[in-house]
């Protein structure tokens, strides 16, 4: 069952990943995408922090996609967290 639209949470500088939020049915599902990965599907390098709001919604669509696609093929577990790496792109 593919994941809804949340909340942005933001970007955590000490992560180095943007952080929001999905919905499964009623549940709230935590997720991030890390800089290098969201640079990659931008076709960029080395976003600067303050930009990297104006980056997610850009490319929000994408992003919550494969979220929810990654939810899908995770095990279930109460606060299990959805975290977008490089390696997850071009599946």
């Amino acid at each position: 069952m593919p994941l809804t639209r949340d909340r942005i949470i933001g970007h955590d500088l000490e992560r180095l990943a943007f952080r929001f939020t999905m919905l499964d049915g009623g549940d709230v599902v935590h997720c991030q995408i890390s800089d290098a990965a969201m640079d990659e599907l931008a076709g960029m390098q080395g976003t600067e922090g303050s930009a990297r709001q104006a980056q997610f919604l850009s490319l929000r669509e994408t992003i919550e996609r494969i979220a929810s696609d990654l939810y899908d093929e995770a095990p279930r577990f109460k606060g299990y967290v959805v975290r977008i790496f490089m390696r997850h792109l071009g599946r």
